[in-house]
């Protein structure tokens, strides 16, 4: 007998909204100031009606900010504010019909729908075969007791079909109607249910028309296009399930105790201390704290041969260690990390909404109201005017089928998925969909100067006027330091094949410089108020200096190294239609020079407000500016752009303000986004003309009795493939040299 009172075992099985609550705080992320994000997975999304549905839910919900569906991933992302409860988002979506569940990003989620598709595909494809076998015979002129015997042999190859095949389609139109909506498989169930009922019904009253082969071969077709469309989907997703696998999925880290224990990589906290083998790859950004090796950065930079890094070198989650184990001290959690960020990106990118987005899955919600009207007033009309049920049924489940929105619904995401994509390999990531729209539109490039037009890292601009014998001492000095101007000198020590000096006694004073000994010769490379003792050479010499016992030995100017490919950059931009111009915080000295170099209008000294305000002033003039960046004091410049690019290298302020961000040190990156942009727009507003113009010419000729159900499942299917298939028509476009070569891609702006 049970102790347990009436409905105590009712409560006991309903999860306590305190613990969901909890699951759900641990498992979000702090993405903004009082904003946190939940992702969920949803299994069942898989058309824009069930896009607006999940939002649609999601977004009244007490301190919901919004919520955006990836469709490729199958996953909603969700906004809330931080000082408020987490919403019951998970019961939210069970309520209108969509399992759901938070997303593990450390999991490696078993996707079974492939499978699933392709085994309703064969089924559906044996059944038709088979019966069309039977139908051959009956349209042969069988006799009547033959006939009907067939027909009778092709629905028992049917019914197991359809239900076995169907079901692909039958559950996700029942979920929506159980839950009094539609989706874009309600039509098509309707459309395949009463073609077989209609055979079924012919076949007991022992008539002569038979739909089986049509049925089962409407649902052969439609698999086709729905196995197509998840393959695309599938290749879309391979790029960010690659980044997840670069993640490790643990690390040996040091205890407090001195102990060592291997934690999941959610578990790693910043200041941790963890052991980094040689062959593994780092698990969260990270900074070194002793040993020396080499690591493969070839994801973050795209350089392709090993660093040496050192004690206090950045390492970023995903970089693969080569040569000697590592201590190495956690700087961010693995949510936080670099690789994280991209994920992130690349997923951001398939699920933005750019104003084509929007008007296409505005237009596939009102379809399918519109398609079912529209047959039943077709089987109506042609009930009155010819009264044969036969024939006005058949013309209506026609109607249901041709009409169906599978290619509106697919025009712009198969696009910018494959743009995204496109970018993905070239090493730019796309943080909104949108942004692919914005940049397309672009007429005006600006570059900041230091960390964009160049690089972190300094070159030797006078090494023609200091003594070879001088540049290998101070080459060989530098060599035991990680300074910029260090790292410069050892650099142009190696550059010139100088041979290294041997020295004695080799210290670094910080802030002012290295010191070393050759001979009886005391040798100090740094600030010239610390190495000379001349007050008349420290007066008259600026910079970084060589001393001998205190007297000038050279003087040496760095400037920073320009980033690979920015002449043949600026020349394709150019090419593309667009004016480029140079804007930096720098001095004018610098800007001049690199702006004379490169033969470009530069503006010099500007603040971070006066860069925002040539930006407003350039878009009141009617201009759209692309505002490339990566410093604190570019953020407003590239939030107030038309859009906006930032290196890997940027500041995380900068990131995150930026639509776009390329990963390698090559500008080639900003013309080839404008490049893909532009295809991409192009092939947008080809596809929602083809798909526009389908349906206008379909649904006329199914209402007026010229199409069977076999030939409307025919031609909704080859519609949604020809509109996959204009979609990756994009891969085959864009490289270097076509690049570099390029006229403008579409009607570009004037020169200005």
């Amino acid at each position: 007998m049970s102790c347990c009172a009436p409905g105590a075992e009712l409560a006991l099985a309903m999860p306590d909204p305190h613990t969901v609550n909890e699951e759900v705080l641990l498992a979000s992320r702090t993405v903004g100031e009082g904003v946190r994000q939940t992702d969920l997975s949803v299994p069942g999304i898989h058309c824009g009606g069930c896009i607006h549905k999940v939002e649609a839910a999601l977004g009244p919900l007490p301190g919901v900010e919004n919520a955006r569906v990836n469709l490729s991933t199958k996953r909603v992302a969700i906004r809330w504010q931080a000082h408020k409860p987490p919403a019951p988002f998970i019961e939210t979506l069970n309520k209108i019909g969509y399992d759901a569940h938070l997303h593990d990003a450390g999991a490696e989620e078993a996707d079974e729908t492939p499978k699933e598709l392709i085994r309703a595909l064969a089924v559906a494809g044996f059944a038709a075969s088979n019966i069309m076998l039977l139908s051959v015979s009956v349209w042969s002129g069988a006799e009547v007791s033959t006939r009907n015997m067939f027909h009778w042999m092709s629905a028992l190859i049917a019914f197991p079909a359809l239900i076995y095949s169907g079901r692909v389609f039958f559950v996700s139109a029942w979920r929506a109607l159980r839950h009094g909506r539609t989706n874009m498989d309600v039509p098509i169930s309707v459309g395949v249910l009463l073609a077989f009922g209609m055979s079924l019904c012919e076949t007991f009253n022992h008539g002569s028309q038979a739909y089986f082969d049509a049925a089962i071969s409407l649902l052969f077709f439609l698999l086709i296009g729905r196995t197509l469309d998840h393959m695309m989907r599938e290749r879309a997703r391979t790029a960010v399930r690659g980044l997840a696998r670069l993640s490790s999925r643990g690390a040996l880290v040091v205890q407090d105790d001195g102990t060592h224990a291997y934690l999941p990589v959610n578990e790693i906290q910043p200041d941790m201390h963890i052991l980094l083998a040689a062959g593994e790859r780092v698990p969260v950004d990270a900074r070194i704290e002793t040993g020396q090796s080499e690591i493969d950065c070839a994801l973050v930079s795209g350089e392709s041969l090993p660093q040496p890094v050192s004690p206090g070198t950045m390492l970023s989650a995903g970089t693969l260690n080569l040569t000697a184990p590592l201590t190495i001290v956690a700087t961010a959690a693995a949510n936080d990390s670099f690789l994280a960020e991209m994920v992130r990106m690349m997923e951001a990118a398939q699920a933005g909404r750019s104003v084509h987005r929007r008007v296409a899955d505005r237009a596939s919600r009102l379809y399918a109201p519109v398609v079912h009207l529209t047959a039943l007033l077709t089987f109506i009309g042609w009930m009155i005017v010819d009264g044969d049920l036969h024939r006005a049924a058949t013309i209506a489940i026609a109607v249901l089928i041709i009409t169906c929105p599978c290619a509106l619904g697919l025009a712009v995401p198969m696009v910018q998925v494959v743009a995204a994509r496109r970018l993905f390999d070239s090493g730019v990531m796309v943080k909104d969909g949108g942004a692919l729209e914005r940049i397309a539109e672009v007429d005006t490039v600006i570059f900041d100067k230091t960390g964009t037009l160049t690089l972190d890292r300094l070159q030797l601009i006078n090494r023609k006027a200091i003594d070879p014998a001088a540049l290998a001492i101070a080459a060989s000095i530098a060599a035991h330091s990680r300074h910029p101007y260090s790292r410069a000198l050892a650099a142009a020590g190696r550059d010139n094949a100088i041979t290294p000096v041997g020295l004695n006694d080799v210290s670094e004073q910080p802030g002012s410089g290295m010191q070393a000994t050759i001979g009886t010769t005391i040798y100090r490379l740094g600030r010239a108020d610390w190495a000379l003792t001349v007050a008349a050479e420290q007066s008259s010499t600026a910079g970084v200096v060589l001393s001998g016992n205190g007297r000038l030995c050279a003087a040496f100017q760095f400037d920073s190294d320009l980033r690979p490919d920015v002449r043949e950059s600026v020349l394709a931009i150019s090419n593309q239609g667009c004016r480029v111009e140079i804007m930096s915080g720098d001095r004018d000295e610098s800007v001049r020079r690199l702006a004379s170099d490169l033969g470009l209008p530069y503006r010099a000294g500007v603040s971070p407000a006066d860069k925002t305000k040539h930006i407003v002033d350039l878009r009141a003039a009617g201009q759209r500016a692309l505002m490339v960046g990566d410093g604190l004091n570019d953020t407003p410049a590239l939030v107030a752009a038309h859009a906006s690019m930032a290196p890997a290298t940027a500041a995380d302020v900068g990131r995150n303000a930026a639509d776009l961000v390329f990963l390698h040190d090559s500008l080639l990156a900003v013309p080839q986004a404008i490049a893909v942009a532009r295809n991409a727009r192009q092939l947008v507003r080809q596809n929602l003309i083809f798909a526009t113009g389908y349906n206008a010419v379909a649904m006329p000729i199914a209402i007026l009795g010229h199409v069977t159900p076999l030939v409307a499942a025919v031609a909704m299917s080859a519609s949604s493939l020809l509109v996959i298939a204009n979609a990756l028509r994009l891969h085959g476009w864009r490289s270097r040299k076509e690049l570099l070569a390029a006229a403008p891609l579409a009607i570009s702006p004037a020169r200005r």
